[in-house]
């Protein structure tokens, strides 16, 4: 049996790796997690293949060119991330099921390839209030840099609708608790 595609994407702040962390834990779902590729160089501590699929600028380019990925972005210039193809597939030809940590843009892209197989969950802050108040409590950004987020965030949050589910992360717990009932429903786990 072939596993599902599980997609996440979120404003940051929103609560997104929290709930995907919480997820892979409980351990009921038969989750895979896709490991991403990027251009960056690897940090203290991390190992290609299992944090990153580390590449150079070139290597990243001839992948696209190939249609390598089923999503990338160029976060910032000659900065890429993306999700392999056989990263996909690796995991869900084992008949697990892969969720995806993606932005929105990502998300979407994911979601109109693999249609009916994969399920875009969408989670929002309360309000953009919230997610200011949530950010400015984090203590590790400047106002520029929240500006910039929560600007982010509202271009991000008008999407919304075009994802299959949208959970509103107003209480942790329960944000959970609803992405973990979406994705049992949709992989019948």
């Amino acid at each position: 049996m072939t596993g599902k595609i599980l997609i996440i994407a979120a404003p940051s702040g929103c609560g997104k790796s929290t709930i995907i962390n919480a997820l892979l834990e409980g351990g009921d779902l038969n989750l895979g997690f896709a490991v991403s590729a990027t251009t960056r160089s690897p940090r203290q501590g991390e190992n290609d293949g299992v944090n990153y699929y580390f590449m150079s600028e070139d290597e990243f380019r001839d992948h696209i060119a190939e249609g390598d990925f089923v999503e990338f972005e160029e976060v910032y210039p000659g900065r890429f991330y993306g999700t392999l193809r056989s990263e996909v597939e690796r995991i869900t030809s084992s008949g697990h099921n892969i969720i995806l940590d993606l932005d929105v843009n990502g998300a979407l892209r994911v979601k109109q390839l693999y249609g009916d197989r994969a399920l875009a969950i969408f989670i929002a802050p309360p309000s953009l209030d919230e997610l200011r108040r949530r950010l400015e409590f984090r203590g590790t950004e400047t106002a520029e840099v929240i500006d910039v987020r929560v600007d982010r965030a509202s271009y991000e949050m008008s999407r919304a609708p075009e994802f299959d589910q949208c959970i509103v992360n107003d209480r942790l717990d329960t944000a959970i608790s609803q992405t973990h009932g979406v994705i049992k429903a949709f992989t019948g786990s």
